[in-house]
């Protein structure tokens, strides 16, 4: 997995070190649920699966199951 380098306000570090305190995550987990949100947001599949059936219009697990 490759490693990248962020920086911070001092502001902004300090309200994510209080989360992450507060809900017992590490930076790591903050950074991917954020990262995995903007991605979502942006209608940018991750992974040759998730590219594949929003290529084909397959419909997802969760309204597969709305169906049922």
């Amino acid at each position: 997995m490759p490693g990248k380098r962020v920086q911070f306000d001092d502001e902004t570090w300090q309200a994510i070190d209080a989360v992450a305190s507060r809900d017992g995550l590490t930076f790591q987990e903050i950074a991917d649920e954020a990262f995995k949100d903007f991605l979502k947001k942006h209608k940018q599949p991750v992974g040759l699966k998730a590219a594949l059936e929003e290529s084909v219009g397959a419909p997802t697990r969760r309204k597969e199951k709305a169906r049922s």
